[in-house]
């Protein structure tokens, strides 16, 4: 995809990986619109030229902000980014509204934005939508079962999508990264990737046609998950 010229909508862009996407979209030569939460993280985004749409995607009215601030506009580039982890235990009920907070931001935003944004879409000439998952839509971890619950349901939907979409103008690309150094990922001990270098995998990825981008390790883990779907579970449960 030719990035130059295009608009294009980073979900959580003002942060981590979905800012590293947007400064390396706007590097390219896109013009990039961000949402976020944070009106400080906001503000520094509008500063550097971007243009920013405030929204909790966890709540239908946050979804409503993106879709109006975008839908009379040749959008031809989403970027389904934001995300959060979720502080469910199954032995603790009073954690299942973390989980379905979870769920809101992760799984449901991104299908809303998909179906509300894809008349968009399908106006311009060229377009595409990058669905951000994770390493764990391959195989989960104990310890974060509904992140891995909504990352996994966004792979089954993107490759479904995919396949509805086949024979339109809209590419449907899939993004998995590993553990990667955020705020999200913060007291998190272990190997984690570099958010620009994840990112540069990513837009690589768009502007190459990936219809799939594994960042950093998920390649390895994606072999091993080739040849040995068993394996790669019984590796990454307890990860």
């Amino acid at each position: 995809m030719e990035l130059r010229g295009k608009l294009a909508l980073v979900t959580g862009g003002s942060d981590g990986i979905g800012r590293e996407i947007a400064l390396q979209l706007q590097g390219a030569g896109a013009e990039v619109i961000v949402t976020g939460r944070s009106a400080e993280k906001l503000r520094a985004m509008a500063a550097l030229g971007f243009g920013t749409i405030a929204g909790d995607l966890s709540t239908p009215s946050g979804v409503d902000a993106v879709v109006d601030g975008v839908a009379d506009k040749p959008l031809a580039l989403l970027v389904n980014n934001a995300g959060v982890g979720s502080e469910y235990e199954l032995d603790r009920p009073e954690t299942l509204d973390n989980a379905a907070h979870c769920i809101r931001t992760n799984l449901d935003a991104p299908i809303a934005l998909c179906t509300r944004l894809l008349p968009v879409l399908q106006a311009q000439p060229e377009a595409a939508i990058v669905n951000v998952t994770s390493g764990l839509a391959i195989a989960p971890r104990a310890g974060g079962s509904v992140y891995c619950a909504t990352k996994a349901g966004l792979r089954s939907y993107t490759q479904a999508i995919r396949h509805a979409l086949k024979d339109s103008n809209v590419r449907v690309i899939e993004a998995l990264p590993p553990v990667v150094e955020t705020n999200m990922t913060a007291g998190r001990a272990g190997k984690k990737m570099n958010a620009h270098d994840c990112a540069a995998e990513i837009v690589r990825g768009i502007r190459t046609g990936k219809r799939e981008v594994n960042a950093g390790m998920v390649k390895l883990l994606q072999l091993m998950h080739s040849i040995s779907p068993a394996l790669a579970r019984r590796i990454m449960i307890g990860f």
